[in-house]
């Protein structure tokens, strides 16, 4: 059972995040039940539209790779275990007291099969409660051919464009996390242009509103 007051208690830190929306988004599940669309906006059980935190996780994982590569580290990618954890490396700082395998700096804020996550990122919620959403119809282009394919005309729900939605949430770094991960994580947050799918078709254009990490904080010199 998961006791709410031990995870607030092994929290270091927390990022407050604001994001305004500056173009139509699409974030959401097929299978979704009522609405006509293929695929459905995510929304929170208040009828707030929401980022799930899964997805702006992911995107901020793959954007703290970019960084950690272009600073020299040794990074394990995902999605394969042999490859995200491996049993040897030449890196011996990546051995983790009390874990199996080696962990690069990136699978030590975000986790892996043997090392869990040491953030916590919470969705971003849109605060303007019921927002009504549009549906936009598309069709599936066969690559190899480039015409439409047939019978694939499919219904996807946005957010209103240009309705400069303003999402906010946060990112809780726990006492185990490594004393680079704010320095990175702020980082990531600024190169992260657009969320969300169809960004080909100018979906999910977004403006961070992060407060800036002082250049005198530790966490800037631990990064390296």
């Amino acid at each position: 059972m998961i006791n709410l007051t031990n995870l607030t208690s092994h929290i270091r830190e927390t990022i407050p995040i604001k994001l305004i929306v500056t173009s139509a988004l699409s974030i959401g599940a097929g299978g979704s039940t009522g609405s006509l669309a293929d695929k459905a906006i995510v929304r929170n059980a208040r009828g707030q539209m929401i980022i799930p935190g899964s997805h702006l996780k992911g995107r901020l994982r793959h954007e703290c790779e970019k960084i950690g590569t272009s600073l020299g580290w040794e990074i394990y990618y995902a999605p394969l275990p042999a490859f995200l954890c491996p049993d040897t490396s030449t890196c011996a700082q990546y051995k983790l007291d009390g874990y199996r395998g080696f962990h690069c700096p990136i699978s030590q804020i975000f986790g892996d099969p043997f090392l869990p996550s040491r953030i916590i990122v919470d969705d971003l919620i849109c605060e303007l409660g019921e927002t009504e959403e549009v549906i936009r119809p598309g069709v599936t282009i066969n690559r190899y051919l480039h015409t439409a394919e047939d019978r694939k005309l499919y219904y996807t729900e946005t957010s209103p464009v240009a309705a400069e939605l303003e999402f906010i949430g946060q990112i809780h770094i726990t006492k185990s996390a490594p004393l680079y991960t704010k320095a990175l994580l702020i980082s990531a947050l600024r190169q992260i242009k657009n969320l969300g799918g169809s960004k080909s078709a100018g979906m999910g254009w977004v403006k961070w509103y992060i407060d800036n990490l002082e250049e005198s904080d530790s966490s800037w010199s631990e990064l390296g």
